[in-house]
């Protein structure tokens, strides 16, 4: 694989890393194989005993598509060390999570949390013995008093992937290393393009790869990736739970990988473009995208961040309910209903936060739609929300 210095530009980093030793092609070949052979027995006992990316030994360690993957992701993150794969981005958490937990710890998670790692920490880490309390991610003063004596870990999302609460990562990242826990934050929001994690003080990176990085809503995988203190043990746990992804999977998000930079600035261009218009409609009591000017998060953003995506909730008016929310919803021509973002396509969901918040409650009665902008024309993306607002208005 082509292993350019490390001080070019991300958007260089997308295409020059992760590619294939043979110069007579572009695209690292997909291997499709279980078994590796080895030339000889000594042969054989020097692969098993050199676990790392590019040692052949057997098809659960992976195989040059998976390599070149993990190597390239690697790239985009400064300081990481290594990059671990997983089958999707749910257990990408699971795995950087079973890292960093024990039975008897205490794990600290943001209440803007993605809602499988909310059940993974209330329900597998809590039958294993580790007990999960839940924090407010916007409470950086209050943060150091959540901690005890058994305080291993540290959950965070930033922004959080349905309300897109912007907290103050360096803040509680400085915190939660002077208490001797360990930092994890689901970064698939901003992706490696859009926030340096572990530059900002985080010990563990997660993205769901199905998201931004394969970009065309066909492929499951998630990442780790971590500087040398984290990455081997996060390998061994992946290995000790025979987390593997597929080959061609790993192709397809290659695929995906070398278009992520445009994709992510055409995203997020239209989406400010629909947010500024949503923020302008009397049945908008708030737009949350932390990309818009005068936006809860902002400034934060601004701040820390070095890029954006499409993704961002609106907050309904008071006195709207669910069924005129479903109008709305059920009138859009151009967007999709459906979980899941980051494709080229868009796609709206209605969401209620106040069914999983507990450290940070949400109103019960405050409806909201999320909406990820894809890569259509915005103006013709704002004419189908006028429709479906259209619709919404109707008895």
């Amino acid at each position: 694989m082509v292993s350019p210095r490390d001080d070019l530009d991300p958007a260089t980093l997308l295409i020059a890393r992760g590619r294939s030793n043979d110069p007579h092609v572009v695209n690292p070949p997909v291997y499709r194989a279980s078994t590796h052979l080895s030339a000889s027995c000594a042969e054989l006992a020097a692969s098993a005993a050199r676990n790392a990316d590019g040692a052949f030994f057997y098809g659960r360690r992976g195989a040059p598509t998976q390599w070149a993957l993990a190597e390239a992701l690697t790239a985009l993150e400064p300081g990481a060390a290594g990059t671990v794969l997983y089958p999707s981005g749910v257990a990408a958490i699971a795995g950087a999570l079973l890292a960093a937990c024990r039975p008897g710890d205490v794990l600290l998670v943001t209440d803007n949390a993605y809602e499988p790692s909310r059940a993974m920490a209330t329900g597998l880490l809590k039958r294993l013995g580790v007990e999960a309390r839940f924090f407010d991610p916007l409470d950086a003063a209050g943060f150091a008093a959540r901690f005890c004596d058994r305080t291993a870990a540290v959950l965070l999302e930033s922004p959080g992937s349905l309300t897109m609460e912007v907290a103050d990562v360096p803040a509680l990242a400085a915190t939660a290393r002077e208490k001797a826990a360990a930092v994890l934050i689901d970064a698939t929001w901003p992706s490696p393009l859009g926030l340096h994690s572990l530059a900002h003080g985080c010990d563990i990176v997660i993205q769901s790869l199905t998201k931004h990085v394969g970009g065309h809503s066909d492929l499951m995988m998630g990442a780790c990736s971590a500087g040398p203190d984290w990455y081997p043990r996060l390998r061994t746990v992946a290995q000790e739970l025979g987390q593997v992804v597929s080959p061609d999977d790993a192709a397809l998000a290659l695929r995906g990988l070398r278009t992520m930079a445009v994709r992510l600035e055409r995203e997020s261009a239209g989406a400010l473009i629909v947010a500024e218009w949503l923020a302008a409609q009397p049945e908008v009591a708030e737009v949350r995208c932390p990309m818009l000017p005068g936006a809860t998060g902002h400034a934060l953003w601004r701040r820390d961040f070095i890029g954006g995506c499409g993704l961002f909730s609106f907050v309904l008016a008071p006195g709207i309910d669910q069924e005129a929310r479903a109008r709305l919803i059920d009138a859009l021509e151009l967007f999709g209903i459906g979980y899941s973002w980051g494709g080229f396509e868009s796609l709206a969901l209605p969401i209620d936060p106040h069914r999983i918040r507990t450290g940070a409650p949400w109103p019960a009665g405050q409806l909201a739609v999320r909406l990820s902008i894809g890569l259509e024309d915005p103006g013709d993306l704002i004419a189908d929300l006028a429709r479906g607002f259209a619709a919404m208005r109707e008895r």
